[in-house]
């Protein structure tokens, strides 16, 4: 019978083995950690842009509507009331597209479109106000506030939906 050579187990190499596992264990930890430092920088900065378009956007709405209760008393004239609208319908419409530019987690998606979909029923109610500012026809002005009404609605489910998003988030 032939003996077999049975090679002798090599430290030297299985100690290379175990720090190859140990840095490829370090690295993936670290790559772990790192996309979702990176998705957490992207839904902060995607919360913080949607809150300053949500800012700019009751500003403008409380601007205008303090512009309206003028003219409702008399204090602003009718060509300059319309003057006023157009230039807030501008505003508003420009808002409006800041919602494009937003990159939302997946999470958000809906949110972000109830939010836009509430924006853009707000300029279609305030585009109606001019309507109304134009021929004094009380009609376009109850459609105008049912519009606002629905530009609420939309915007509470989207605040709803925020915050259901926000509180899945974060679990």
């Amino acid at each position: 019978m032939k003996k077999k050579n049975i090679k002798a187990p090599n430290p030297k190499r299985r100690m290379q083995i175990a720090i190859g596992i140990g840095v490829a264990i370090i690295l993936t930890v670290i790559g772990v950690n790192y996309n979702l430092d990176l998705a957490n920088l992207k839904g902060q900065k995607f919360g913080n842009d949607l809150a300053q378009i949500q800012s700019d956007l009751h500003n403008e709405t409380a601007n205008f509507d303090a512009n309206l209760t003028m003219y409702e008393k008399g204090q602003i004239s009718k060509d300059h009331m319309l003057n006023l609208t157009d230039a807030h319908i501008a505003r508003m419409q420009n808002i409006l597209t800041r919602y494009d530019s937003l990159s939302p987690p997946d999470s958000f998606t809906a949110p972000l479109q109830l939010f836009r979909l509430s924006t853009q029923t707000q300029i279609d109610s305030d585009s109606l106000i001019k309507q109304w500012v134009q021929t004094g026809d009380n009609a376009t002005r109850a459609k105008s506030d049912q519009l606002l009404q629905e530009s609420f609605q939309y915007e509470m489910n989207g605040l709803q939906s925020y915050n259901r998003a926000k509180s899945g988030a974060s679990q």
